[in-house]
């Protein structure tokens, strides 16, 4: 408890790699008073639980010349252009003095006195950021690239390879260069996010209307929000209607009409209406807010494949290190084999043993993907979430409110008696008015649409499991159950009136039949409305290579089958209780498969926990969602679950092929030492190659589209 009373989170400026972030971390670790801390480099923040002062954070990051801000504090950054960035400068200027170098090398002889100098300054001008980094792990005995590159570059100096040793400042000043705005490009997903809402609200308090701060806007507030402007803040509507296009928040692409009593969220805008909206969260509590946060959080959380370059990566660096310095030493001590040449090999598998597009290769991809989930309407709540969601081999989902839009509607009202709709509609809706049963708002919803009279009733009581009986117009009517009028009729239900019931009831609807104690007036079936799109994404789910799709639901059998079929499930598990649901969940899970749960977030909690992963469905109305699943659809809506499966796989595929890359440019290259072949110049090249392809190829998954409008 005392660590999250001590916990606090800084925004930080000026990251350039993942090894820097790492030590950053561990520089933060050993300040005094400081109990723990947790870089999250895809997000730039650091979470420290103890209590150091900026100044300290600043000085901790003082290799990097890193800026550290309150969490909360707006920071309002100037975008510098790439070509005017003080890195991309002193790369042109280390570039200027490398060529005179050469031209002088080629004009007078090699190693001329002019020609060293001016490689010299290229190496001091592009290097400075280097050689300050890697000089002081090299005295702390802190082996990462730096170092690697430091010893490298040094060690061609002593052996009078100048040129060699400014070309490879050049181009890992150049990699450095490209890494840094490659990630900047990445994290612009979440600054995108962070714009949406604007950061002021007109404000209706007492007779006057005035401009105020987000942070100074209370609960209760009246917005007043003008056609065509962005809502600052959560709330609900109490005056005006409007469309309100929410695709900042839930990736909808169409627009929603929103009148009184309605839920708006801020980010999100306001068409054609003027509203006026009354604030229901504070500014830091907002779904917006809610999604930063939690998109910040995601991108901290290590994939499982991420955790395996950074382990391998610690053992691999110092194994670098030995390996050139066996190569160096031990042809010219043993064989004597030249010095110079092979003290030339070890450096040049120094080089290109850095392993920094190994370590670049799963960061890159896991914060474009979770970032452009999130633009999407889909909240991805890790890298780890994200990795299993591409290996998804079954789906299993909820039947109300998933599958279905969870509201009953009448399907059929048939009279059994010619012509009598109207009346018999209007008998119905006067008795289900009293009821509390959930069909009775599907025939009260009938009667609005059909514009009937309600009319008075007498005597109203409950029939407990059965239905409701009471008196119209002084003649005692029941609605209930088939079963109801199988005891109420002397002779039962008649054989033709029986077929028709089973015929709908086949169909996947509820029958409820309106009659009095001697006849049959009406039949009523009512089913949970399917949604228009779980048909298509059931079928493209199939078509993506998932193998098996289950539906879960309470209802009774015939029901949960007519619905199945109607959508194209692969299999149906009826009459479930909640904890039949987490039984099946595991039952799927047990032969190692990649079982995800789709449901609303509330009722199927213990399922969705119980799933490889859980996705909750309408993250944007329900904080449970938000907090329960490993994904939420932040729309209502089922078609982001194939953008999400697909993402996921690209993800993960683009992930493989980035370290499997990484390592092949490093076994190849590391193969060409051995003979000789690899220069110095050409192992920096190979590794640069290797950092920029990885990252290129990881920024892809920004093109990854929603593709079922």
């Amino acid at each position: 408890m005392e660590q999250v009373k001590d916990k606090k989170v800084f925004r930080v400026q000026g990251f350039t790699c993942a090894s820097c972030a790492a030590q950053f971390e561990e520089n933060i670790k050993k300040l005094p008073g400081v109990k723990d801390a947790q870089v999250n480099f895809g997000a730039s923040k650091i979470t420290v639980y103890g209590e150091p002062s900026i100044q300290d954070l600043e000085n901790a990051g003082a290799f990097e010349n890193l800026k550290i801000y309150p969490e909360n504090q707006e920071i309002r950054m100037e975008r510098e252009p790439f070509w005017k960035r003080r890195e991309t400068i002193q790369v042109g200027v280390s570039l200027v003095f490398l060529l005179l170098g050469w031209f002088m090398g080629e004009s007078y002889e090699e190693k001329s006195i002019p020609s060293v100098i001016s490689y010299l300054l290229s190496m001091l001008i592009g290097g400075y950021a280097l050689f300050r980094k890697g000089l002081l792990n090299l005295t702390r005995l802190q082996f990462d690239m730096y170092t690697l590159m430091t010893i490298a570059i040094l060690g061609a100096a002593a052996i009078g390879e100048w040129g060699e040793g400014a070309t490879v400042v050049i181009l890992f000043a150049i990699s450095e260069a490209l890494e840094t705005y490659s990630m900047d490009k990445a994290r612009q997903s979440i600054r995108a996010l962070m714009d949406i809402a604007p950061k002021q609200a007109l404000i209706r308090r007492g007779d006057e209307e005035i401009i105020v701060p987000v942070d100074e806007i209370q609960i209760g507030d009246i917005m007043i929000v003008k056609p065509g402007q962005k809502l600052a803040m959560d709330g609900v509507v109490v005056k005006g209607s409007s469309s309100n296009n929410q695709a900042p928040i839930t990736g909808e692409s169409i627009p929603v009409e929103k009148s009184i009593d309605d839920e708006v969220y801020a980010g999100t805008l306001n068409e054609e209406g003027l509203l006026e909206v009354k604030v229901t969260k504070r500014v830091e509590d907002t779904t917006i807010s809610k999604i930063i946060h939690l998109v910040e959080e995601a991108q901290a959380e290590r994939a499982p494949s991420q955790a395996f370059v950074d382990r391998f990566a610690k053992i691999y660096t110092p194994a670098i290190l030995i390996a050139g310095f066996l190569i160096a030493m031990i042809p010219p001590l043993l064989f004597q084999a030249d010095w110079g040449d092979w003290i030339y090999r070890g450096l040049a598998l120094l080089v290109v043993g850095c392993p920094c597009a190994l370590v670049v290769s799963t960061p890159v991809s896991i914060v474009t993907a979770i970032g452009n989930a999130a633009r999407n309407g889909v909240l991805v709540k890790g890298g780890i979430h994200l990795e299993e969601a591409g290996a998804l081999s079954t789906i299993a989902f909820d039947k109300t409110g998933t599958l279905t839009r969870g509201v009953p509607v009448v399907t059929d009202f048939i009279s059994l008696i010619p012509n009598k709709e109207k009346e018999f509609l209007s008998i119905a809706v006067s008795i289900e008015k009293n009821s509390q049963h959930p069909l009775a708002s599907a025939i009260l919803r009938k009667a609005e649409e059909e514009a009937v009279s309600i009319q008075q009733v007498e005597d109203f009581s409950s029939l407990t499991g059965k239905g409701v009986q009471a008196k119209v117009n002084g003649v005692l009517y029941y609605i209930g159950s088939p079963g109801l009028f199988d005891e109420l009729l002397p002779d039962g239900i008649p054989d033709k009136t029986r077929k028709q019931i089973l015929d709908l009831q086949q169909q996947g609807k509820t029958v409820m039949v309106l009659g009095t104690e001697i006849e049959m007036a009406a039949l009523i079936a009512v089913a949970d409305e399917v949604r228009e799109s779980s048909k298509g994404v059931i079928q493209r789910l199939h078509e993506l290579g998932i193998k098996k799709t289950v539906m879960l639901t309470g209802d009774n059998r015939a029901t949960a089958e007519a619905i199945g079929k109607q959508l194209g499930v692969g299999e149906v598990q009826a009459e479930l209780l909640p904890q039949d649901k987490l039984e099946f969940i595991k039952q799927l899970r047990s032969d190692g498969s990649k079982v995800a749960m789709v449901g609303d977030g509330v009722n199927d909690a213990p399922a969705l926990a119980a799933s490889t992963v859980g996705i909750a469905m309408g993250g944007a109305g329900t904080d449970t969602a938000l907090e329960t699943a490993d994904i939420a659809l932040m729309a209502d809506d089922l078609k982001k679950l194939p953008f999400t499966i697909r993402l996921s796989r690209q993800a993960l595929r683009i992930i493989k092929q980035n370290i499997t890359f990484s390592l092949a440019i490093k076994a190849l290259a590391l193969l060409l030492i051995i003979p000789g072949w690899l220069t110095l110049w050409m192992a920096v090249f190979a590794d640069m190659g290797a950092t920029l392809i990885v990252t290129l190829n990881g920024l892809r998954l920004l093109k990854t589209r929603d593709d079922i409008g």
